[in-house]
């Protein structure tokens, strides 16, 4: 019996390959030979394969200048909308070769998930992780048409909205604008990952579509803006969303830093079931975030690839881990795809 379907609602496939050069069409295991020193590699279309991944968020991200963590990011909207572009480029590759199947509406949803139960292979649904592509607010449709169906304005601040770090302030004029143009457009729904807490909270005024955090963890263990405070939690429950857990050691206990003992996976449990106790396990995911600047070595043990990710049923009640592993992201899918 095939088990549940496992859904991540975040992966920075694209840009591993475009901008960090790792060959994802590889095993896992050769992908780690080929790459010896560094982050140790978590995931590749194979190991999600392996896994039982029935879908994936897989992120456009394209990745801002910084003159000494980042010197060769983007420094305009034209140059963030290419990268972007190339990145869309390469899944819809991937979707030719087979490799992958990509999910744009309810119907192709369905018909991918009854394909997977036979053939195994993963489907995406494009999340843009940072809303700089964008060029203007009334691009938006551009990319709605191209398949993107969710889009985070921040990632660090952009010019949209005030992010969880640097730039910690409000929507900007053009945050106002790319809301008013996301209110407006069925095909879309609002990442509330990385904006920072008064963005969060003037988006949610202006915003009333569909509402999710592909990846955020709870502020009441890590206390930093990049996560969700109790309230935003629970708004965010309200609305329907879901929270994506984050898998990273940083990210689950505070004051972690690369080098110390891995935690164990009641790390995770502990911020899923604090937004279980607030809005209920129906509002539970996982978005690992596993290839997002870290690997292996900086997940809770014994974590190190996304079959791992299945650990969690000797975590977690029977009814539990099957929402939580994947059926929670389903239907709140099904409850708004067009």
């Amino acid at each position: 019996m095939k088990p549940p379907p496992l859904v991540d609602a975040h992966l920075d496939l694209a840009h591993n390959v475009l901008d960090i050069g790792l060959d994802l069409t590889l095993s896992l295991e050769e992908l780690r030979r080929r790459h010896p020193e560094g982050d140790v590699p978590t995931v590749t279309l194979p190991a999600l394969h392996e896994a039982g991944a029935a879908l994936v968020f897989a992120t456009l991200f394209a990745s801002p200048y910084h003159p000494v963590h980042n010197p060769e990011g983007y420094r305009t909207p034209d140059e963030a909308h290419a990268r972007a572009w190339r990145q869309l480029e390469l899944y819809r590759r991937w979707h030719e070769e087979g490799r992958v199947r990509l999910v744009t509406n309810r119907a192709e949803l369905e018909g991918h998930l009854m394909a997977w139960e036979s053939d195994g292979v993963p489907g995406l649904l494009i999340l843009m992780e940072g809303a700089d592509p964008i060029r203007t607010p009334s691009e938006l449709t551009f990319w709605t048409d191209a398949g993107v169906r969710i889009v985070g304005p921040a990632w660090g601040g952009t010019r949209y909205a005030g992010g969880s770090w640097g730039d910690t302030g409000g929507l900007s004029e053009l945050g106002r604008e790319l809301m008013a143009a996301m209110q407006e457009e069925p095909r879309v729904a609002l990442d509330a990952s990385h904006l920072s807490e008064r963005s969060f909270w003037e988006a949610l005024e202006r915003y009333d579509g569909p509402l999710l955090a592909s990846h955020a963890n709870a502020r009441r263990f890590v206390d930093h803006e990049r996560h969700l405070s109790d309230a935003m939690i629970r708004a965010l429950g309200e609305r329907g969303g879901v929270i994506g857990t984050v898998f990273y050691n940083a990210f689950l206990v505070e004051g972690w830093r690369r080098g110390d003992a891995r935690p164990g996976l009641e790390a995770v449990v502990r911020h899923m079931a604090h937004v279980a106790e607030l809005i209920g396990w129906e509002h539970v995911g996982i978005g690992s975030d596993f290839d997002g600047g870290f690997g292996a070595r900086e997940t809770p043990a014994p974590l190190g690839r996304p079959a791992d990710l299945r650990l969690l049923r000797d975590e977690l009640a029977a009814d539990t881990y099957t929402g939580v592993i994947g059926e929670n992201w389903l239907g709140w899918l099904r409850a708004w795809l067009p």
